[in-house]
């Protein structure tokens, strides 16, 4: 401000050239919000530019801090992301396993139970094969019954000429057909 401005605002103020107040409030608003805001900005000018340089740092500590944070999420989903790519590859894993050992154990109980018909189809013929020597053991002893029978007849028939030879050589047969029924027993 020059020394006319301030005269002229004196003038202004002190109309009759001397000291008093100005009752024209219209006036004397404009005039003291002047003096305020030229003092506000003399004064004010460092703590203003203060106040918006310690807001600038807080905000841009905000969004340092956002920006971080930011970075920390994303290596977290990262890390995230990877292990549920080992969970799916882990899980498959244990799908081709299980799969594994259904077919296993599917052919295990195959051959069990191929295992197990051999034996039964074993014991089968088994028993077939003894039931039939069986049978075949009775046959002979009825056949050889019937053979020692049959030579106890044609020798009765021939040697009823001499009872003591006759009773000689049944007591020897009778004997050796008893040796022979203990034997096959």
């Amino acid at each position: 401000m020059n020394d006319s401005t301030i005269m002229t605002i004196w003038e202004w103020c002190a109309p009759a050239g001397g000291f008093g107040f100005n009752t024209n409030l219209l006036e004397t608003n404009i005039i003291n919000l002047t003096v305020v805001i030229g003092v506000l900005i003399y004064f004010g000018k460092g703590v203003l530019s203060t106040i918006l340089n310690n807001r600038k740092e807080a905000i841009l500590s905000t969004i340092r801090d956002a920006e971080e944070r930011y970075q920390e999420a994303t290596n977290q989903l990262e890390e995230a992301r990877e292990r549920l790519n080992q969970a799916k590859i882990k899980a498959e894993e244990i799908q081709k396993n299980g799969f594994d050992q259904i077919e296993r154990a599917k052919n295990e109980l195959i051959q069990a139970a191929n295992e197990d018909s051999k034996r039964l189809e074993d014991s089968k013929n088994a028993t077939l094969r003894f039931e039939e020597q069986k049978a075949i053991e009775k046959v002979r002893q009825q056949v050889s019954r019937l053979a020692m029978n049959r030579a106890l007849k044609t020798l009765n028939s021939q040697l009823n000429v001499n009872s003591d030879l006759h009773e000689r050589i049944i007591d020897y047969h009778i004997g050796l057909l008893k040796t022979m029924t203990i034997n096959n027993n």
